[in-house]
C-alpha cells in the first residue's frame, strides 16, 4: 500500500471539507443567531465549533460502516480493489457533476431566505428564543444532515483499514470545524465582502472535481 496516496487522499479530502464548510448554510445560520440572541464571539465560536462536531460524527459513523464493511470483506486486499474505489469515485463524480449541469450546485438544504423588491436574495433572520433552543436547533440542523461528498473519500481509503479511516476523519474534523469557525467569525468581525455565495453556486461541480482527482490517484498510484 502507498502511504503516498493515502497522503494524497487525505489533501483532496480536507479540500472537499474545507471548500463543504464554505458554503452559507454551514455559518450563515449561527451568525444570524448570533445577532439574535446576542452572544459573545467566544460563544458563537464555542457553538460553531460544537455543531460542527455533530456534524463530523454522523459523517465519521457512516465512514465508520463502510471501513468496518470493508476490513470484514477484506475488499482491500483484492487486486481489483483500486479500480473498485475509482469506479465509486467517478460514478460519485458523475453525480455531483449532473447536479451542477441541472443547476442544483449545492448538494445540502437551503437555509431561509426571502426576496427583495430589488430582486436580490436575503437570508432570513431566526426569531429570538431561549439559548438552549437556539442550541440545540443550530446542532441539529447540521447534525442530521452528514457531509455526503465526504463518503466517497471514505471510500477510497478502505485499502488502508483503520489506519485510513483515523486520518481521513481526523482531516474532515479539521477541514469542517475550522472552516466553519473562520467563516462565522470573518463574517461577524465584518469581513463578509469575500461574497462566497458563488462557492454555494458551484459547489456541485467543484466536488465533481476534486473526485475525479481522487479517482486518478487511486487508479494510476494505488498498484
Amino acid at each position: 500500500m502507498n502511504d503516498a496516496v493515502l497522503n494524497s487522499i487525505a489533501l483532496t479530502g480536507f479540500g472537499v471539507a474545507f471548500f463543504h464548510a464554505a458554503i452559507p448554510t454551514h455559518w450563515l445560520p449561527f451568525v444570524l443567531t448570533a445577532r439574535v440572541q446576542r452572544w459573545s464571539l467566544p460563544r458563537t465560536i464555542a457553538i460553531t465549533a460544537l455543531a460542527g462536531t455533530g456534524h463530523v460524527a454522523f459523517t465519521a459513523l457512516l465512514g465508520f460502516a463502510m471501513t468496518w464493511l470493508g476490513v470484514r470483506l477484506s475488499i482491500s486486499s483484492s487486486t481489483w480493489f483500486p479500480r473498485i474505489a475509482a469506479g465509486i469515485l467517478f460514478a460519485a463524480a458523475i453525480y455531483y457533476a449532473f447536479r451542477q449541469m441541472r443547476g442544483h450546485g449545492h448538494v445540502h438544504f437551503n437555509y431561509p431566505h426571502e426576496h427583495l423588491h430589488d430582486g436580490t436574495v436575503a437570508p432570513v433572520p431566526p426569531p429570538r428564543v431561549s439559548d438552549r433552543a437556539a442550541i440545540w436547533s443550530l446542532f441539529a440542523f447540521l447534525t442530521i444532515s452528514p457531509c455526503e461528498a465526504f463518503l466517497p473519500i471514505y471510500a477510497s481509503g478502505i485499502r488502508y483499514g483503520w489506519k485510513g479511516f483515523v486520518a481521513l476523519t481526523i482531516i474532515l474534523s479539521i477541514g469542517t470545524v475550522v472552516g466553519m469557525v473562520v467563516f462565522t467569525t470573518t463574517t461577524l468581525a465584518g469581513l463578509n465582502r469575500l461574497r462566497l455565495e458563488w462557492m454555494e453556486k458551484y459547489e456541485s461541480g467543484t466536488i465533481a472535481g476534486l473526485l475525479v482527482l481522487v479517482a486518478l490517484l487511486v487508479l494510476f498510484l494505488e498498484r
